[in-house]
């Protein structure tokens, strides 16, 4: 751990290259994912619970080799061997078995796991990120309720119900707010000790690999881009140089230059909403967040009188938005390209009885077509169609599977079909690094190459990725990616126990 006045020193100016010495790791995002891997840096060990039996009997067996041997020391691969559940990741799924281990099945059997603070096995490191601990869910209005459980958004040994509890607080249907989630989040890092590893109000703008002589040397030729993009030499030692600003007090950007012989991208993928690409979505009316539909409501711009609120997408923000414009009033008409019975469509993947307010979407959707009016005032859904244009005249044009197209007249449009990582601090954006390099990195169709074991990129050695820039989507599972990186640098420091 980095005393506070040594880590703002080493962000408010460049590293002395003659006295060159890089920090061992940079953690680049201060979400679930940079918290939980900050935590298993500053020492927290994981160790079996002395008696605790898990339910999954050859995992138990497998457990019980070596039982006083931390999971982070233990063979990844061979304890997550055979291992299923909600996630594509067996890292994932063997960390987040350890600390839910029956929760899919509805069971409330506690944590395997009880946790050692080793100060000895501290790797020292920096957290950057654009907001206060918890990253963008201090971005995601506050009343908004979890799509996952309130015990799945918890960190490792500080459970949110306890910390809930606290507060005098329940969970509603076992869900969460997202105030409260930026809230524990931001708990959690005071309580663990962990905030001078942490620096908010800072933006990254550039990752390159450089090598460890030409700084030492003073040549910086090798510190301006190239194309060579991240390939040095190989006999070169290569280390990372991280350039940057942070926020000052007075609202003054202050430049930094720091370097690092790890990076970790943990960024999450809530940057930049997804375009469509169409004509005229660049037009003043039409939208890409949510919060312009609550502003526009807010500042009496539309009401129940207006023309309808067009929203494109069906996945979960576009039903909080149509749910929004019910709770006003506020005419909607819901273009999706999927069919309503699709079973790719979030709606049909998830449990009528825990998500009651999603099921009623799903119901107006199916019920409430174009083709078929049903009981709900105010709303109309296009089930496989796609938008062609939006007219300056606030005229929208959209065409069915079959090519027959409609128009009409709307208030203003929102396009929620998703966000894209934002990696423009990466040499090509990141695109070399993604498991098709043709394509840009996207969580869900091309996320980060990475080792499944060690979430070490597999084209960049010493550059690892997180959370849903690997593919992990829910906070339970990106903790498992967090155990992966640490238990690969922890080899690499030579901070293993004998």
């Amino acid at each position: 751990m980095l005393p506070d006045r040594k880590m703002y020193a080493l962000l408010s100016r460049p590293q002395n290259k003659s006295g060159f010495k890089p920090l061992p790791v940079v953690i680049i995002g201060n979400g679930p994912s940079g918290i939980c891997l900050s935590y298993l840096l500053s020492g927290y060990v994981p160790y079996l619970k002395r008696d605790s039996i898990h339910p999954h009997p050859i995992l138990q067996r497998k457990l019980e080799e070596a039982p006083d041997v931390s999971i982070l020391d233990q063979d990844l691969e061979y304890l997550s061997e055979g291992l299923e559940g909600r996630s594509h990741s067996p890292v994932a799924l063997l960390f987040d078995t350890l600390q839910h281990p029956d929760t899919d099945f509805g069971g409330t059997a506690e944590s395997v796991l009880t946790w050692w603070h080793e100060t000895n096995r501290a790797i020292p490191h920096l957290v950057l990120g654009r907001n206060a601990p918890g990253g963008a869910w201090h971005s995601i209005e506050g009343s908004m309720i979890t799509l996952s459980r309130g015990e799945w958004m918890g960190l490792p040994d500080l459970p949110f119900k306890d910390w809930l509890k606290q507060k005098r607080r329940g969970l509603r249907n076992n869900r969460a707010t997202a105030e409260d989630i930026a809230q524990y989040y931001q708990h959690y890092v005071m309580k663990k000790g962990l905030q001078n590893n942490f620096r908010s109000d800072t933006v990254v703008t550039s990752v390159r690999k450089v090598s460890a002589e030409s700084i030492s040397n003073h040549a910086q030729k090798d510190l301006q881009n190239s194309d060579s993009l991240w390939n040095l030499n190989e006999k070169s030692i290569g280390v990372f140089q991280v350039d940057g600003f942070f926020k000052t007090l007075k609202g003054d950007k202050e430049p930094f230059s720091i370097y690092a012989e790890n990076v970790v991208l943990a960024t999450g993928t809530y940057d930049g909403p997804t375009w469509l690409g169409v004509k005229g979505e660049n037009l003043s009316y039409v939208h890409h967040q949510l919060s312009a539909l609550e502003e526009a409501v807010r500042n009496n711009n539309i009401g129940i009188m207006s023309d309808p609120v067009l929203i494109v997408g069906a996945g979960l923000t576009a039903a909080d938005a149509i749910l929004f414009a019910h709770h006003c009033n506020i005419p909607v008409i819901h273009v999706f390209r999927r069919c309503v019975s699709d079973p790719g469509l979030i709606f049909n993947q998830l449990p009528k009885m825990m998500y009651p307010e999603y099921h009623k979407v799903h119901q107006m959707m199916k019920e409430q077509s174009a083709a078929c009016a049903g009981p709900y005032e105010c709303y109309v859904s296009f089930p496989e169609h796609h938008m062609l244009s939006f007219g300056k005249d606030k005229k929208c044009i959209i065409q069915d599977k079959n090519g027959y197209q409609k128009a009409y007249k709307i208030s203003m449009a929102l396009v929620l079909t998703g966000s894209n990582p934002n990696l423009s601090f990466l040499p090509n954006n990141g695109i070399d690094l993604a498991m098709d390099s043709d394509q840009p990195v996207s969580s869900k169709r091309n996320p980060i190459d990475v080792d499944p074991f060690t979430y070490e990129c597999t084209q960049e050695k010493g550059l690892y990725a997180l959370g849903p820039l690997a593919g992990d989507n829910f906070v339970r599972f990106v903790q498992g990616g967090a155990l992966a990186v640490a238990s690969s640098l922890l080899k690499k420091a030579n901070k293993n126990p004998p």
